[in-house]
C-alpha cells in the first residue's frame, strides 16, 4: 500500500512538472490541482525525497529523450547541406575502455592497450568528396566538436564544406559524453582524459576503413574543447599527426573553475565525471589541462588562435599556454591574439570578412603539411604575421 501511494504521488508530481516542462498533459488545470492534493495527502514526509529523486530522474531521461530526437533531426541535416559535394557516412569504431568499467563504481584510468571486449563503441560521420581520386593518396582532417557535453551538428557545415571543396575527407567523432546518444554515453564524459582516446582512434579507424588515406598526411581540427582534443592528441599521439588548429582552445581547469560559474563547475565534479570538487581536484584538473602538460609537446606543427573577447575561453587560458610553450623552449608552434575580434568564441566561424579571412589563413596553414588536391587561396591579415 506505502509503495502505491508514493507511485500515486509521484504520478501526480510527474504530471503537473510535465506540463510546465514538455506541454500540457490533456488534463484540465482543476484536474491536475486536485490530482496534486489528493496525492500530497497521502504522501509521507519520508517519502518525498524518493518522490523528488524518481521526479529528477524521469527529468533527466526525458531530456536525453528529446536530444536523441534533434540529434536524428540534425542526422538529415548533414545529407541536405553537404550531400552535394560530399559522400556522408555514419559510422562506428572501437576506442578505448568504459570510464566506469568496475561495477562499483569506481574510477580507473585505463592504458591506450586493451583488451577488445573492454573498449567502447564510438559513433561518427564520414564525409568524402564526390570528386577526389581515391586511386591516389589523400589527406585527412580529424574534426572535433567542442561543447563540455554537446556533438557534431550541423552548424559546422560551413566550414565543412570549405574543407570538403579543397578535397579534405573528415571524421568527426562523437566521443563518450557527447549528446544525442541517452544518458549511458552522456555519463561515459571524462573531460581531457579518457576521450582523447575517442578522437585519436577516430583518425586511426579511417585510416584502416579507407586505404586511399594517407596516414602521413592527417591533421586534426578543433574549436574550444575540441581545441583540447586537438592540443592533447598531438601531446600524447605526436607520430599519429602531421598538423593541428586549435582554435580559442580550453587550455587551463584550473584557472576556469575560477571564473566560471558553479552550474559549469558541477558538470565536473559530478559523481559519473570526476566525482571531486574543490581543493581535492586540482591535481586531476592539471591533468586535464594542455597548459599543464606542454612538456609533453614535440613540436608537431600547430596554429592556435584565440580573441581577447572570448566569453566563453577567457584569453588567459591560452596566454597561459602559449607561455609555457615559449618557456619550454618548443618550436613548430604558431599564435595569433585578436583584439576584440567580433562574434567572440566564435569569431573565426563566423560570416564576416574577417572570420573568412582567418580560416584562409588557418587553411593555408594546413595546406603547408596535408596538401589537399585544391588548396584554397592564401589572404593575408592587414600587415601582421604570425606570434603576435
Amino acid at each position: 500500500m506505502r509503495s502505491f501511494m508514493r507511485l500515486s504521488a509521484t504520478v501526480a508530481l510527474v504530471v503537473s512538472a510535465s506540463a510546465s516542462v514538455f506541454g500540457p498533459t490533456g488534463l484540465g488545470a482543476q484536474e491536475e490541482s486536485d490530482e496534486i492534493l489528493r496525492a500530497s495527502e497521502i504522501a509521507t514526509v519520508a517519502d518525498l525525497a524518493e518522490i523528488i529523486d524518481d521526479f529528477e530522474d524521469f527529468v533527466e531521461r526525458q531530456s536525453h529523450e528529446q536530444d536523441v530526437l534533434r540529434r536524428k533531426i540534425d542526422d538529415l541535416m548533414f545529407f541536405l547541406r553537404l550531400s552535394d559535394v560530399a559522400e556522408v557516412q555514419m559510422v562506428t569504431f572501437r576506442s578505448g575502455p568504459p570510464r566506469w568499467p568496475e561495477s562499483d563504481g569506481s574510477l580507473r584510468y585505463p592504458h591506450v592497450v586493451h583488451e577488445e571486449g573492454d573498449s567502447l563503441t564510438v559513433p561518427a560521420y564520414v564525409f568524402i568528396p564526390h570528386d577526389i581520386d581515391r586511386t591516389a593518396p589523400q589527406p585527412l582532417i580529424v574534426l572535433v566538436h567542442g561543447g563540455v557535453h554537446s556533438n557534431h551538428s550541423s552548424g559546422t557545415a560551413t566550414v565543412m564544406r570549405e574543407m570538403l571543396e579543397q578535397g579534405y575527407t573528415i571524421i568527426a567523432p562523437e566521443y563518450r559524453g557527447s549528446t544525442g546518444y541517452g544518458r549511458d554515453w552522456y555519463r561515459q564524459i571524462d573531460y581531457g582524459d579518457t576521450e582523447v582516446l575517442d578522437s585519436y582512434h577516430a583518425g586511426q579507424q579511417a585510416l584502416r576503413s579507407y586505404p586511399f588515406l594517407d596516414p602521413d598526411r592527417v591533421g586534426m581540427v578543433g574549436w574550444s574543447h575540441g581545441g583540447l582534443h586537438a592540443l592533447f592528441n598531438i601531446f600524447r599521439f605526436s607520430e599519429a599527426y602531421a598538423v593541428a588548429y586549435a582554435g580559442v582552445p580550453v587550455s587551463d581547469l584550473v584557472a576556469r573553475m575560477g571564473y566560471t560559474g558553479q552550474g559549469y563547475r558541477e558538470l565536473y565534479w559530478a559523481d559519473f565525471h570526476m566525482g571531486i570538487s574543490d581543493r581535492e581536484a586540482i591535481p586531476e584538473l592539471r591533468k586535464r589541462s594542455p597548459s599543464w602538460n606542454t612538456d609533453q609537446y614535440q613540436g608537431t606543427p600547430l596554429m592556435i588562435t584565440t580573441t581577447t573577447n572570448d566569453g566563453d575561453v577567457d584569453v588567459l587560458e591560452v596566454e597561459r599556454l602559449i607561455q609555457a610553450l615559449e618557456a619550454g623552449g618548443h618550436e613548430g608552434f604558431r599564435y595569433r591574439i585578436y583584439q576584440d575580434a567580433p562574434g567572440g568564441h566564435s569569431f573565426d566561424r563566423r560570416d564576416n570578412e574577417l572570420a573568412q579571412q582567418q580560416r584562409r589563413e588557418m587553411y593555408e596553414f594546413l595546406a603547408q603539411h596535408l596538401r589537399p588536391a585544391r588548396p584554397m587561396a592564401y589572404s593575408a591579415l592587414g600587415s601582421g604575421g604570425p606570434n603576435q
